[in-house]
């Protein structure tokens, strides 16, 4: 599914796929889907003009609660296709009506300036930071800024393998009460994107239209 969301009057185009579903398992008893996002576009408001990122419904949720509060009320957020409590990992049917409608909301999502400048819709789409450490990113409670998180995304920031999980190991004992309960992809992807305050090494130049911090 491909579709062009924005054409400005310099022919500035954004265009959004959310593609590609795939079983994520945490563990033998609990399963979910996530879907490849992709973005193709030559708008100055983007930081990078292609970026692949994979993300879950439940983070598309709260997106859209996070750029309703943003947004102070002064914009209607586009829908999200609803909860389906039946909602089946093995009915394609399902997986793909679901699919179509996370690409319908980023479509009109991007169709709107004032939503478009949110830092966390930025990071959302071309990132690989999870939703705890989006959050603090966009409030400047990280060593690094949101056109930097962008700039690395896909970067190795381990050596080995191995190293990941041993800093893992580590950062296990000193958990924040936000990771707790959650699965080990997390906090590998939370201890993942700590790990940019180690590698960059410059400032990056800032895009015309920046997004904006909350």
């Amino acid at each position: 599914m491909t579709k062009e969301t924005d054409r400005t009057e310099n022919q500035q185009v954004i265009s959004v796929w959310v593609r590609d579903p795939r079983m994520q398992k945490n563990d033998f008893w609990h399963a979910y889907i996530d879907y490849e996002i992709c973005l193709h576009t030559d708008s100055v408001c983007f930081t990078k003009k292609i970026s692949q990122v994979r993300r879950r419904y439940s983070e598309f949720v709260w997106l859209r609660r996070k750029l309703q509060a943003n947004s102070l009320l002064m914009v209607h957020v586009p829908g999200l296709p609803p909860k389906n409590p039946f909602f089946s990992l093995n009915n394609a049917r399902q997986i793909t009506d679901r699919m179509k409608g996370l690409q319908k909301f980023l479509e009109q999502v991007l169709q709107n300036p004032l939503l478009l400048s949110d830092s966390c819709l930025h990071l959302f789409l071309q990132s690989q930071l999870s939703v705890p450490m989006i959050e603090a990113c966009a409030a400047g409670r990280t060593h690094y800024s949101v056109v930097q998180a962008v700039q690395r995304c896909g970067l190795r920031r381990f050596h080995s393998e191995e190293d990941l999980h041993n800093n893992l190991k580590i950062s296990c004992d000193s958990d924040s009460d936000s990771s707790e309960g959650r699965d080990p992809e997390h906090k590998i992807k939370d201890l993942e994107a700590s790990s940019l305050d180690l590698i960059i090494t410059s400032q990056e130049e800032e895009p015309s239209c920046l997004p904006r911090s909350t």
